[in-house]
């Protein structure tokens, strides 16, 4: 036992004793005899108990901020029924004293709140437990049951939408780690409320038995042991075990609400008071629509005239008063942002600081779309942005151009598109106010909405308001904020079209950062054996394909070895593909030993090589449409066995099959058996033949 405190006194300090306490003292209450002084302090700590628990339940912005409630309801529980068990035996002993017996606060409940009259007092009594058992604690075992249904069905969902901001550059390992612990603890958190319902459920009819136990039992001890009469019996006997009944439940009634509250409430970042005050009271014109007929019920001949006619005219005054409050901030608000004028000055002449150069990298988007990228507004597209520049850098091995944002009056006004050195690469729209939920192939139902397209892959999605969220991901849809769609269709248009933003720039950069860890290296390769432009070419080359580059060593080493002998571009992406090769494979296969690959026919393999042996670089029309349509089954094959698309042929067939398949099959990449490491070993699971 001792060892047992030591152990949570340096686990927890004092707190980590108040917890075994409390458990200790609520056992110890249903068999040790407590004097009524001491219960009137209990029962007084349990309202207060009570009535704190409600006013944490009122001030949490989410369940989750008081996850501690199923437990805090068990406990809650245990020590109304100690409490129930402890004044019963007194009662039973002593209840034929006088009215006293139980301590004041029993007395105080069953007279001072019932009149001192049983019957009332049974019949508040039994209400207060239906309202309890029937209203109350029925709702929030049902919401609290469907919710943890629904949260169960919504895990995956939000799990893909996690993944999705952690792939686009959104949110780091850290935020993702804590984020996936939030939804487990989600669906814990209502599952167990679930199971903490029958909890108050099972207290109420407990409190029933034990009302009808005491009053039979105080008539059979009052009359047969202490020789009362049978009606000052059942008068001491009945309103002691009312009051005893009633200070148990006024608090269990007041636990059940915070249940209640708890499990109904919809997450935002306004506790209950905050959301009661701007969603009920917050329109004026609701306000006077009010008033309005509030005092004209008044006004009927039989009603209250006074109450109705006061509370309409409180009604008219507050709504007076917020419309003024409403006009004085949109008069700030004009003052605000009314522009100032500016000195009428004669027009400079043009000089070449007028001459604008063309952003890299821009986005542009349409005046709806301002608050997304606008601090002042809490618009966080800039800081995702940033995001997905530094994941870029970290995938791609070289950092992007910073990208230029700025609005746009020619797009529609939710629209936004993507440019590339003036020309754009991609464009969709956003709804600031609204969601996109994606389909990724396996939802369980429609959405009410507005039918789109995901801009960034191009599947099946619905705008959908943010009442329907919870719902959609509970389908199986992926949800995402309208900021999250347009950072994850950057994200991907900027890996799509990442050899375009190599610039020779970039390539002196990556060289001089490299420099400083291996500076021989990059002396003796830059311009010695290569000019800068090839060294670009190759690695636009690598990143065309999909491949990084962040293995820079590899690929200057690789250079600077085969240099002497060639200066062709493309068999020098060749020479390093293969020196890259093993990172070219767990690219695709990241932990299989047996590369289960696509082949192809050895008669087609040697078509195309005698084609490149007589100088050509195209397909003959037949054998390509031929060869096409075989390749694209073959990929349907492979996608369908959930396999990667990956073909692999001899590689000095490899450029030209990657050339010829990229445009019109650029799921399919194509390796060369060069690269594939010695450690591996290969199974092919389908063929590529063709005849001209």
């Amino acid at each position: 036992m001792f060892e047992m405190l030591k152990v949570a006194m340096l686990r927890g300090g004092v707190r980590g004793l108040a917890g075994p306490f409390l458990i200790v003292m609520i056992l110890a209450m249903m068999v040790l005899p407590l004097p009524p002084f001491l219960l009137d302090i209990l029962f007084t700590f349990n309202i207060a108990l009570a009535i704190m628990v409600l006013l944490v339940a009122m001030n949490t912005t989410r369940p989750l901020d008081f996850a501690v409630f199923p437990t805090v309801l068990l406990i809650t529980t245990l020590l109304r029924l100690s409490l129930n068990v402890a004044s019963t035996r007194v009662v039973l002993l002593y209840g034929h004293t006088g009215p006293d017996a139980a301590g004041k606060v029993i007395e105080s409940f069953g007279h001072f709140l019932v009149g001192g009259n049983y019957a009332v007092g049974i019949v508040v009594f039994v209400i207060l437990v239906v309202i309890n058992f029937v209203v109350i604690t029925k709702g929030a075992g049902r919401i609290a049951e469907v919710g943890a249904r629904f949260t169960l069905d919504a895990m995956p969902g939000k799990q893909m939408a996690i993944d999705a901001d952690l792939n686009a550059g959104l949110i780091g390992e850290d935020v993702a780690r804590k984020r996936r612990a939030e939804i487990a603890q989600e669906a814990d958190f209502y599952g167990a409320m679930d199971g903490a319902s029958k909890f108050v459920r099972g207290d109420a009819v407990a409190g029933i038995i034990i009302m009808l136990i005491n009053i039979i039992g105080g008539l059979v001890v009052g009359v047969l042991q202490h020789n009362l009469d049978i009606a000052t019996a059942a008068t001491n006997y009945t309103l002691l075990t009312i009051g005893d009944g009633l200070v148990a439940q006024i608090p269990a009634l007041v636990i059940s609400t915070a249940a209640g509250m708890v499990v109904s409430r919809v997450a935002s970042e306004d506790n209950i008071g905050q959301q009661l005050a701007k969603q009920l009271v917050s329109s004026p014109q609701v306000l006077i629509l009010t008033a309005a007929i509030i005092g004209m019920l008044g006004m009927i001949p039989g009603m209250p005239h006074f109450a109705f006619l006061l509370l309409a005219g409180a009604l008219g005054w507050f709504a007076y008063y917020l419309l003024q409050r409403t006009r004085q901030e949109e008069e700030q608000a004009a003052a605000a942002e009314a522009p100032v004028a500016a000195p009428s000055t004669e027009a400079p002449e043009a000089s070449w600081e007028d001459v604008a150069q063309v952003d890299v990298l821009g986005l542009e988007v349409g005046y709806r779309l301002i608050a997304l990228v606008d601090k002042a507004q809490d618009g966080d597209l800039l800081r995702r942005i940033k995001g997905i520049r530094k994941k870029f850098t970290q995938d791609m091995g070289f950092l992007p151009p910073a990208v230029h944002i700025r609005d746009n009056l020619d797009l529609r006004p939710n629209g936004y598109r993507i440019t590339l050195k003036g020309a754009e690469i991609g464009s969709g729209e956003a709804f600031p106010n609204l969601f996109l939920a994606i389909n990724p192939g396996n939802v369980t139902g429609v959405l009410p909405g507005t039918p789109t397209r995901d801009p960034a892959f191009g599947l099946p999605a619905v705008w959908v308001d943010a009442a329907v969220r919870e719902q959609a991901q509970a389908m199986g849809y992926t949800v995402v904020d309208a900021g999250t769609v347009v950072a994850t269709h950057m994200s991907h248009l900027i890996h799509t079209h990442a050899a375009e933003l190599l610039g020779r720039q970039e390539v002196q950069q990556l060289l001089d950062h490299l420099g400083k860890i291996a500076p021989k290296l990059t002396e003796d390769l830059v311009p010695k054996l290569l000019s800068l432009a090839t060294v670009q070419k190759v690695m636009q080359n690598l990143l065309d394909e999909g491949m990084h580059i962040r293995d820079m060593r590899t690929i200057l080493e690789t250079l600077a070895e085969h240099a002497p002998h060639t200066q062709d571009t493309n068999v020098l992406t060749g020479l390093v593909r293969i020196a890259l090769g093993a990172a070219i494979v767990q690219q695709f296969y990241p932990s299989a030993q047996e590369l289960q690959v696509i082949g192809m026919d050895k008669e087609l393999e040697y078509v195309l090589a005698q084609a490149l042996q007589a100088g050509g670089s195209a397909i003959e029309p037949n054998l390509a449409n031929t060869l096409l349509r075989e390749a694209r089954s073959a990929t349907q094959t492979q996608e369908q066995m959930g396999l990667p698309t990956v073909l692999l042929v001899p590689g000095h067939i490899r450029d030209l099959l990657a050339r010829f398949l990229k445009r019109s099959l650029p799921q399919l990449k194509v390796i060369s058996q060069e690269e594939v490491p010695g450690f591996k070993t290969v199974r092919f699971t389908s063929m590529v033949g063709g005849r001209a």
